[in-house]
């Protein structure tokens, strides 16, 4: 295997047919969406539809990033043990979206989570603070999968990185624009069945080489590279900076507004908790296949030549494919990476038009009196605003590593979302202008401290060292966040805020006059 000689970069045919394969069958299902996709409930939320189990695959789907899987994969196969840090923190959010946030949200919310911030405070600072907290995080998100897009198919097809990127704008627009929620969902569906059904695939063959027994493929690794491959300390060396991460990974997953806006689509509480429990069992299995193609990897390709192609290791996942299935395989892995980066992207979009139309348009411009027609209208400018921003920023960043974009995600939403939407579920006297400091603080602080801190400033701009000494600001930014909101609200008591919260605590725990 170490002569293995690797065909990427090269256009390769079978991938292409896949990846247009995948693109008509989506762009059919668009165009069933787009028939049933005519008031503001079918365009964000599939008119509450979608039944636990499918919206379990769909949440499944819209998590399972490319971050996820070309560079978790890749992070195990050049840092070993310590690469498995972004699986276990992606993952074990999930069980605190499960217990904490999955039902209050569908009782309380609407289309995004703004709504349930702003339910019983004073809907307009609430709703600008939390759009900007939305935004911010999509915009960073979208960064990372519009960079992931433009390499991978630069890869695939020799086509440049620029038109790579305006390709993958036009066809997530089209979804978006026309499909709302519905055609999202199912993209989402579809893709998570690939990925899930590749990966496995991948995994089988990867472990044929080791009497299937993943305990010789880990020894392998031990042997080739030493045990330290198996230790930790490898990647994170700084503990503040490990918890920094976690607390970024873990409470981030229920800050995420294209997350929480799936909770949306499903008929009543019982549904969205139904979801979260099916979402993490696959997205669990995920991670533990994640763990197997990274050794598989490590083992079979080989560090060298996985750094050779991308020093982040985002081709390990191609390179293995190539190495136990050979072209066409390599083939279908590759449009399945390019699936999972257009259906992540395509629920990236429609939230960001959410936040824009709904919680902008409808409840602070026309101060809550909208017309359905106009609002999705809205919705569609907006989808197209944040389509072209999309495609801009992916040309800005090329070459930058998708990761630490991901992880910055994470953290601005860990710092301006869930701090201002857990106060406002459990303590009654959170307010109005708790909230909107809260978010704030949360977002502003984040984005300076990523900016003041090594990944920016020493490894963009240069300089020989950081002001801010964490690679990731969530252990600050989240604290900060929790402390403004708090301090502020004691000083400002909003008594009518207060007076709500019971018949808020009777709509969240029992969906009493839930949508």
């Amino acid at each position: 295997m170490e002569n293995f000689q690797s065909t990427l970069g090269q256009v390769n045919i079978a991938s292409i047919i896949i990846f247009f394969l995948f693109v008509g069958i989506t762009l059919a299902i668009t165009y069933w969406a787009a028939k049933k996709t005519k008031t503001t409930s079918e365009f964000y939320a599939a008119d509450r539809s979608i039944s636990g189990f499918q919206n379990g695959l769909a949440l499944a789907g819209d998590y399972m990033s490319a971050a996820s899987f070309l560079g978790i994969a890749g992070m195990v196969a050049l840092k070993g043990y310590d690469g498995l840090i972004y699986s276990i923190g992606f993952l074990v959010g999930w069980p605190l979206v499960m217990f904490l946030i999955a039902e209050p949200l569908r009782n309380l919310g609407k289309f995004t989570f703004a709504d349930v911030v702003a339910f019983r405070l004073q809907q307009k600072p609430v709703r600008i603070a939390s759009s900007f907290g939305s935004l911010m995080t999509i915009v960073f998100y979208l960064i990372a999968q519009m960079v992931g897009a433009g390499a991978l198919i630069t890869v695939l097809f020799g086509l440049p990185y620029e038109v790579a990127v305006i390709i993958v704008g036009i066809v997530m627009v089209s979804y978006v624009l026309f499909g709302g929620m519905l055609a999202t969902t199912w993209v989402q569906i579809i893709k998570a069945i690939l990925l899930l059904g590749g990966a496995t695939i991948l995994v089988v063959m990867t472990l044929s080489h080791f009497d299937m027994n993943p305990i010789k493929l880990i020894n392998a690794a031990a042997q080739k590279y030493s045990a330290a491959v198996l230790s930790p300390g490898g990647f994170v060396t700084n503990p503040w900076d490990a918890i920094s991460l976690g607390i970024a990974l873990i409470l981030g997953t229920a800050g995420l507004p294209h997350i929480l806006m799936r909770f949306f689509t499903v008929p009543d509480a019982k549904q969205a908790r139904k979801s979260v429990f099916i979402a993490t069992g696959f997205i669990g299995y995920f991670y533990i296949l994640t763990f197997a193609i990274g050794f598989g990897a490590m083992v079979l390709v080989g560090q060298d030549l996985i750094s050779s192609f991308d020093k982040g290791g985002n081709m390990a996942a191609l390179l293995l494919a190539e190495s136990v299935g050979g072209n066409l395989f390599i083939g279908f892995i590759a449009a399945v990476a390019f699936a999972t980066i257009l259906a992540v992207v395509a629920g990236l979009t429609l939230s960001g038009a959410s936040t824009l139309s709904h919680d902008l348009y409808v409840n602070v411009i026309k101060k809550g009196k909208s017309d359905e027609k106009g609002e999705v209208k809205v919705a569609r400018i907006s989808t197209l605003v944040i389509g072209v921003l999309a495609i801009v920023l992916g040309l800005v960043f090329k070459g930058q590593n998708v990761a630490f974009m991901v992880g910055l995600a994470f953290a601005i939403a860990a710092s301006a979302n869930f701090p201002s939407l857990i106060l406002s579920i459990l303590w009654k006297k959170f307010t109005t202008k708790g909230a909107v400091a809260s978010i704030v603080t949360g977002a502003g602080l984040a984005i300076i401290l990523i900016f003041l801190s090594p990944t920016v400033w020493v490894e963009i701009f240069h300089n020989p060292e950081a002001i801010f000494p964490l690679k990731n600001p969530a252990l600050i930014s989240m604290t900060a966040s929790f402390i403004v909101g708090i301090v502020v609200s004691l000083i400002s008591p909003e008594p009518e805020a207060q007076s709500k919260f019971e018949d808020e605590k009777l709509r969240t725990y029992l969906g009493i006059g839930a949508e």
